[in-house]
């Protein structure tokens, strides 16, 4: 069995996780492997995320992971998940994933998001291009990169009554597929009102989600792109042999939402055994509570309770696609530029 047999279908989302030791070179070639090896489970897509400044998290730069994932694969999809728009300006983004889908012809998504993607001083840096950052024009911008990446381009009308059309790439066959993704209200109606795909991002924050999709799909507006609401769900997951080790290999994950939660300072994700003794060390109730009501939210244990779990979670908010985070942490032993702890857990969902 693989995973396009599965129900629901599989999809992955990466951030490129660095770990104790590890090179961002050794972190982004096991992604590349991931990326490869979920292409041959059959998985629907492979995404990367965008955040920035984080000493456990590589992905800062989705379009060029894409390009590099694009050609190590053959038929998986691979996109983003999300590009912050708000850090860049409209006419890039179009730019990128134009030569993306020249790269990989009807392979390649651009999920857009709205949030920063990291503190307020990095935010800062990455907006002094201006009213590229202006959060408030970010649904004008949505649709300028919409328009810019069709065959035609896109019109730019002058006070003067001439236009200019502007185009994304001299000759395109295609687009990328764009969905909206977001944590809040927000994007699940701006993706109704423009008949776009939308997925909110459950990995992050499960809050909300019910309201989200409900707001989606009851104010869909059909478009010439989607005539009826899709969507999908995100799903942080981790699959061993065994629920114990599966949930050994959460924590490392776990200790690090709790830091960020807690607002301290971020370090390389740990090993296994450095985030056993860390809580044991720490025994903070706190962080212990933390990480207990997040984990709640999580896809942890064996295949055969994680895949019950998955199709339970797809059939109660009523998709046919899941894509899985696989967060699960590494032991000291296993190979810096290895793939054996997130590779485990596509694996055991696709056997």
């Amino acid at each position: 069995m693989s995973a396009s047999t599965i129900t629901p279908a599989l999809s992955v989302l990466d951030l490129v996780p660095v770990r104790t030791g590890q090179t961002t070179a050794q972190a982004v070639a096991s992604s590349m492997a991931l990326a490869q090896r979920a292409d041959g489970l059959g998985f629907r897509r492979y995404w990367f995320a965008e955040h920035h400044n984080m000493p456990a998290v590589a992905s800062t730069t989705p379009p060029m992971l894409i390009a590099a994932a694009a050609a190590r694969t053959q038929r998986i999809r691979v996109g983003s998940g999300g590009v912050m728009l708000p850090n860049h300006a409209p006419l890039i983004v179009a730019e990128q994933f134009a030569m993306l889908e020249a790269i990989a012809p009807g392979r390649i998504d651009l999920g857009i998001g709205r949030a920063p993607g990291s503190d307020p001083v990095i935010t800062q840096l990455l907006r002094q291009s201006g009213t590229a950052g202006d959060v408030e024009r970010f649904p004008s911008h949505v649709q300028d990169i919409a328009l810019m990446l069709q065959p035609e381009g896109a019109a730019l009308q002058f006070t003067t009554g001439r236009e200019y059309t502007v185009r994304a790439t001299p000759s395109a066959t295609g687009a990328p597929e764009i969905w909206l993704l977001g944590s809040s209200d927000y994007s699940a109606q701006l993706a109704a009102s423009r008949g776009l795909p939308y997925v909110f991002a459950n990995h992050f924050s499960g809050q909300g989600l019910d309201r989200a999709l409900d707001l989606y799909r009851s104010t869909f507006q059909p478009s010439a792109v989607l005539a009826e609401p899709r969507t999908f769900l995100t799903a942080n997951a981790v699959v061993s042999p065994t629920a114990e080790e599966a949930r050994a290999r959460a924590l490392p994950q776990l200790r690090m939402m709790a830091r960020l939660r807690r607002n301290q300072p971020l370090i390389p994700l740990e090993t296994v055994e450095e985030a056993q003794q860390g809580l044991a060390d720490a025994a903070n109730a706190d962080e212990q509570r933390l990480i207990d009501a997040t984990v709640a939210n999580w896809l942890v244990g064996d295949a055969e309770t994680v895949r019950s779990a998955l199709a339970e979670f797809a059939a109660r908010h009523g998709v046919d696609e899941v894509m899985i985070s696989p967060v699960a942490g590494s032991f000291a032993s296993e190979s810096l530029d290895g793939i054996t702890a997130r590779s485990q857990t596509l694996d055991l969902l696709a056997a």
